[in-house]
């Protein structure tokens, strides 16, 4: 069932309004465990999205419902483009957002009114953080677009209350009403400007009108390189000699803007490539005025793209216009896994079951903070956390009682994990010994180790694909009787000394006493390359800082002065994950920062289990580069004077 695009929004009490979710619409078909989850041009996104394909196999019911895949970004809005890039849980939350029930337990019940589908829908609704009931709104719809609008999202749905489920009909009862002018387009051809050092220079896009393919503009915004490679590739096999358009676009026509447009070379493409363009108004001739790419759309055939004109909204619906909850609720935010009541309780994660026991047990005394609300967090925090979890071997430091209690590091598992557990087995050249190491790899691994009582989370800075070349180079200020703006100086003149020599640097707190610098390495050297590098850089900040910091390892040789601690880059050393919680007072995390916060006033108690999920939707993953390109260690090292 499709909506009719109109101009404005409304108020009318016999409509629902609800949020017009940026992704691809799916259609999850599930009877008698034989599950499908389908495009509108049924294609299947089993593969494609295979978490959400995952939950619906989880979910055990028999139903058919309507939904659309979004992936929300770092500030839990969805981002269409994040969706066309996603390929695993490290590119961002995927969550199926569910709006309609077509079909239940051999009963059709596309006949009943709207309101008597969402009821029945919500009342089977699984709990499970995937899959989200998408509500509809009874208020006002000139309030709740103007919301939409403040929160980033790319429009309103309205259903009256009423009407039947339609399937394949573009039906008034269903309108929608858009906060930015977006368009369909179909790839006809792209043009590669005289003198380009770029894969291509702008796209050259139409839309079909009985059959017939209608040039609409030239998009030259939007795309980087990355994504200018990738299309090159889906058109190679595409090209044509002659332009599909009904009539011959004039690429190089001169405007008030572009009086003397470059010369190109116009490469022609079959249509059949579909892109979503965002522009500011059409003209009278039928072209987007700054047209900018969006992504690619696969959810639909090229045939189906015609031009949207928005109709007048008196027009569709009747003017009888006649507060806000909260739509936040909406979006980026996960369920809370555990209850609050129960003391022991069984969830399926990533498909294992897992039983969750002592839940009301104090691990926070002074804070009176539990086991259960420490699980919680983590997982609310896990597509944060993951990234710097998955694939490494883990040393798990247990707290079974608490932080006032007994513990202990656990490297060796064998025999002591789950089946579906992945482990990983090490022994060093120095010695015979042979370890199984737990490897984190999802949520279920996250939770289970949160379960054990690992209050803190511990990975190699090297992951199995490449176990002797870490990630990472980490140079650790290790305070001792220093103040913490002494440890802040440190860090800033680390920071200094590093963009001397152009390497680029990510500092978090350690959540205990000192902060943590990160340099990224893309594991390109091993360990021991990057352990001298570290001691050529702390041995440089040393020079500056004699006065309070030291390189002697022995705490009686170091006098009360701060350690700057290189020796955390040896095989099978480990620290504090980014985001994970520390066994300390207060409930402290490990918390990446920008550089600007390294100053002073910066203190450890500002980032604890209280409010670090909300800084990380609101700042996003700040460590996120640690993860990517690597720095030239070569090239650094020759240009050190």
């Amino acid at each position: 069932m499709l909506a009719t695009l109109v101009d404005k929004p409304f108020d009318d009490k016999e409509w629902l309004y609800e949020i017009k979710w940026d992704g691809y619409r799916a259609v999850g078909f599930m009877n008698v465990g034989d599950v499908q989850l389908k495009s509108r041009n049924d294609k299947s996104f089993n593969d494609k999205f295979y978490p959400i394909y995952t939950a619906l196999q989880e979910w055990g019911t028999n139903a058919v419902v309507d939904g659309e895949v979004v992936v929300l970004n770092e500030r839990g809005q969805p981002d269409f483009g994040a969706l066309q890039n996603w390929r695993s849980e490290t590119d961002g939350t995927l969550i199926y957002y569910v709006f309609d029930i077509i079909w239940f337990q051999g009963q059709d019940l596309s006949g009943l009114p709207l309101t008597e589908r969402k009821n029945i829908l919500e009342q089977i609704m699984p709990d499970d953080p995937r899959i989200e009931f998408s509500k509809g709104f009874e208020t006002s719809g000139v309030n709740f677009f103007e919301s939409a609008k403040k929160l980033g999202l790319e429009g309103i749905i309205a259903k009256k209350k009423s009407s039947s489920y339609d399937a394949g009909e573009r039906t008034k009862n269903w309108v929608k009403i858009k906060a930015n002018k977006r368009q369909e387009v179909v790839i006809g051809g792209y043009t590669i400007n005289e003198d380009t050092s770029k894969p291509f220079s702008a796209l050259l896009v139409g839309f079909f009108e009985e059959n017939k393919f209608i040039y609409t503009g030239k998009i030259g915004t939007g795309f980087n390189i990355k994504t200018q490679e990738e299309l090159i590739k889906k058109f190679k096999p595409l090209i044509i000699k002659k332009p599909a358009f009904e009539s011959e676009p004039d690429i190089e026509k001169p405007s008030r803007f572009r009086p003397n447009p470059p010369k190109a070379e116009v490469k022609w493409l079959k249509p059949k490539l579909i892109c979503e363009v965002s522009y500011t108004e059409m003209t009278k001739d039928g072209v987007m005025r700054h047209p900018s790419y969006e992504g690619l759309r696969e959810d639909k055939k090229a045939k189906e793209v015609i031009l949207e004109e928005a109709a007048h909204t008196n027009d569709v619906i009747a003017d009888d216009y006649k507060m806000l909850p909260d739509m936040k609720k909406q979006i980026g935010k996960r369920k809370t896994l555990l209850n609050p009541k129960d003391e022991t309780q069984v969830k399926k994660v990533n498909g294992n079951e897992l039983k969750f026991t002592n839940l009301d047990k104090i691990y926070w005394p002074a804070e009176k903070i539990t086991k259960r609300e420490m699980i919680n967090y983590y997982y609310e925090a896990a597509p944060f956390i993951l990234p710097y979890l998955k694939d490494r071997p883990m040393s798990l430091n247990r707290h079974p009682d608490g932080i006032k209690g007994f513990s202990f590091y656990q490297k060796d598992v064998t025999g002591k994990v789950p089946e579906w557990a992945e482990t990983y087995l090490y022994h060093t050249d120095e010695s015979d010994e042979e370890k199984h190491f737990l490897v984190a790899k999802d949520e279920a691994s996250l939770l289970y180790m949160a379960n054990i009582g690992c209050i803190e989370m511990n990975p190699w800075s090297s992951t199995i694909k490449k176990p002797d070349h870490p990630s990472w180079c980490i140079i650790d200020l290790d305070p001792d009787k220093n103040s913490f703006d002494q440890v802040i100086e440190a860090a800033q003149v680390t920071k200094e000394i590093l963009d001397d020599m152009k390497v680029d640097s990510y500092c978090k707190t350690s959540g205990s006493t000192g902060l943590h610098i990160y340099i990224p390495l893309e594991a390109k050297y091993t360990y021991e390359q990057s352990k001298e590098f570290a001691r050529i850089i702390v041995s440089l900040v040393h020079e500056r800082l004699p006065d309070y910091t030291s390189l002697e390892r022995t705490v009686a040789k170091r006098k009360g002065k701060m350690y700057l601690d290189f020796l955390q880059n040896r095989a099978q050393a480990t620290i504090a994950s980014p985001y994970s919680l520390r066994p300390k007072p207060g409930a402290t995390v490990s918390m990446p920062l920008h550089w600007n916060e390294v100053k002073k006033g910066l203190k450890m108690k500002d980032f604890t289990i209280k409010n670090a999920i909300e800084r990380m939707k609101s700042e996003g993953d700040l460590f996120k580069a640690v993860l990517g390109k690597g720095i030239n260690l070569k090239k650094v090292l020759s240009e050190i004077k």
